[in-house]
C-alpha cells in the first residue's frame, strides 16, 4: 500500500499560506556600488553559454564522491580558457581545486563549488548547477576586479564528496579555510529560502562479536550478536519517541549472520545520527552509544564502535547578514526569497557546509529549480537540474553569490556587521576535537 499523502498535501497548503503572507527581506547595507553590481550582472550574461554548456556536461556525466577527475578537469579547463590558472589535486584531496583572483591586501572570500554525484541518480542533488554558479560568480568576480579594483582576494575552491565524503573537512585541516573572513555556496532546491538549516550528522558502524554455535543442536552454547544488534535497533527506536523533533537517527543491519542453523558470530549495523546543533548532536551521540553498548551486555557478545568512518558533519551556522544580501540581490533577479520558517525545517539533510561555516562566516541559500513537489535525490530532481529551473539557477545563482562577495569587497560597515555576528554566534570552533 503507498503512503498517504495526506500529511504532504497538508504541509504544502500550509507553506504556500506562510510563503504569501512572508515579508521581504531587506538589508540595511549599501553593498557594492551600483555600477560594479552592474558589471557583475553583464559578465554572467557574457559567460552564460559557457556556464550551462558546463552545468549539462556535468549532468552528462555524473561522478561519484573522490572520483571526479573529469568534472574537475572540465571545470580547471574552463578557468584556463579565461586567463586564470587553477590548481587541481591541492588540500590532500586528487580532485579538489584552487584558483584565486584578485589583487590582494584586503578581505579574502572563498566560493566554493560541488561537483560529485549520487551513486545512480547522477546529479539528483543538482551539484552541476552549484559547481557552475560557483565556477560563473569567480569568472565574473574576475573580470569585474579588473576593472573595478579593490585590495582582496577570491577564491575559487572545488570541494569533492559532499555526498557523504566530507571532502570540506578534509580541505579545512589542510588549510584551505586559512586565512578566509566568508565562505559563499547555494544548493538547489524546491523553494528559495535564505537560511534553510542543514543538520549535523554522524555516522556509527557497530558491529558484534558472539559466539557460534549449532543453533539446533546446541543453541546454549552460542552468543548471538544478531540479537545484539536487533537489541541495539529496538533500543534506537524506542529512544526516538524522547527525542527533539530536530534528531534524527536511521540505521541498517550490514551484516546478520551467514545461515539460519548457525547461531551468528559476527553481526553489524550502521546508523545514521543527525541533529540541529552541535551540541545536541554530541548529546545524542552518548545515548546512541550507550544503547549499542547496553545491547552487547544483554546478549554477552563483544562489540566494536566505529564513530565516523568519514569526517563528521556539523550543523550550518548561518550568516543571517549575509544571507540578506543574497536575498536582495536575487529580487533583482526576480526571485521571491523566503525567510527561515516558512518552509518545514524538517525538509532538510546535512552538508559538510557546516563544518566550513563553524569556522568563518557562511551561506548557503537555497535556489529553487523545480516546483514544491520534486524532492532532492530523486529522477525527478536529476531531470530539473539540467532543464530550464536548474539553467535559471546556474545564472541567478552565479549574478547572485558575485554580488554578495562584491558587497562584502566594497562594503566595510557589511564585513564588520557579518564578523560581529559570527562572533555572537560563538566565534570559531575547533571542529576535528569537537566530539572528542
Amino acid at each position: 500500500m503507498p503512503p498517504s499523502s495526506a500529511h504532504d498535501d497538508a504541509v504544502a497548503r500550509e507553506t504556500a499560506l506562510r510563503a504569501a503572507a512572508a515579508e521581504p527581506i531587506t538589508s540595511p547595507h549599501e553593498g557594492a556600488p551600483a555600477a560594479v553590481t552592474a558589471a557583475v550582472g553583464a559578465a554572467v550574461d557574457a559567460l552564460g553559454a559557457e556556464l550551462l554548456a558546463l552545468s549539462h556536461d556535468l549532468h552528462a556525466h555524473p561522478e561519484t564522491a573522490f572520483a571526479e577527475h573529469r568534472s574537475v578537469g572540465r571545470v580547471a579547463e574552463l578557468l584556463r580558457r579565461h586567463g586564470v590558472a587553477a590548481d587541481v589535486g591541492v588540500h590532500g584531496l586528487e580532485t579538489a581545486l584552487r584558483a584565486s583572483t584578485g589583487a590582494g591586501g584586503g578581505p579574502t572570500v572563498a566560493v566554493l563549488a560541488e561537483y560529485d554525484a549520487l551513486p545512480g541518480l547522477g546529479h539528483a542533488c543538482g551539484h552541476n548547477v552549484i559547481c557552475s554558479a560557483a565556477v560563473g560568480a569567480f569568472l565574473a568576480l574576475a573580470r569585474v576586479l579588473a576593472v573595478h579594483p579593490v585590495p582582496a582576494t577570491v577564491l575559487l575552491l572545488g570541494t569533492p564528496a559532499e555526498e557523504g565524503g566530507g571532502g570540506k573537512e578534509t580541505m579545512a585541516r589542510d588549510g584551505a579555510f586559512d586565512g578566509v573572513d566568508a565562505a559563499v555556496m547555494l544548493h538547489p532546491f524546491a523553494h528559495d529560502i535564505a537560511d534553510h538549516p542543514f543538520l549535523g550528522r554522524r555516522q556509527l558502524e557497530v558491529t558484534y562479536h558472539g559466539v557460534a554455535a549449532h543453533a539446533a543442536a546446541q543453541p546454549h552454547g552460542g552468543r548471538n550478536a544478531l540479537d545484539a544488534v536487533v537489541a541495539g535497533y529496538q533500543g534506537i527506536a524506542m529512544l526516538r519517541q524522547h527525542l527533539p523533533d530536530t534528531d534524527r537517527v536511521h540505521g541498517i543491519v550490514t551484516d546478520g549472520g551467514q545461515a539460519p542453523n548457525v547461531v551468528p558470530e559476527r553481526a553489524a549495523a550502521r546508523y545514521y545520527l543527525r541533529s540541529a546543533h552541535p551540541e545536541t548532536l554530541r548529546d545524542l551521540t552518548t545515548r546512541v552509544e550507550a544503547i549499542a553498548v547496553a545491547a552487547a551486555a544483554m546478549t554477552g557478545c563483544g562489540y566494536t564502535l566505529d564513530w565516523d568512518p568519514r569526517p563528521p558533519y556539523l550543523p550550518i551556522r548561518h550568516n543571517r547578514t549575509l544571507a540578506a544580501r543574497w536575498a536582495v540581490h536575487q529580487a533583482g533577479r526576480g526571485r521571491t526569497v523566503l525567510p527561515r520558517g516558512v518552509v518545514p525545517e524538517s525538509l532538510t539533510g546535512s552538508t559538510d557546509l557546516g563544518n566550513v561555516s563553524l569556522r568563518v562566516p557562511a551561506i548557503h541559500p537555497m535556489i529553487a529549480i523545480a516546483g514544491p513537489g520534486t524532492a532532492l535525490h530523486t529522477t525527478g530532481f536529476a531531470a530539473a537540474a539540467a532543464g530550464p529551473g536548474g539553467d535559471r539557477a546556474v545564472l541567478d545563482g552565479a549574478a547572485g553569490l558575485a554580488t554578495v562577495v562584491a558587497d562584502l569587497l566594497h562594503d566595510a560597515a557589511l564585513r564588520d556587521a557579518v564578523a560581529a555576528e559570527f562572533a555572537e554566534q560563538g566565534g570559531a570552533v575547533d571542529v576535528p576535537s569537537f566530539f572528542d
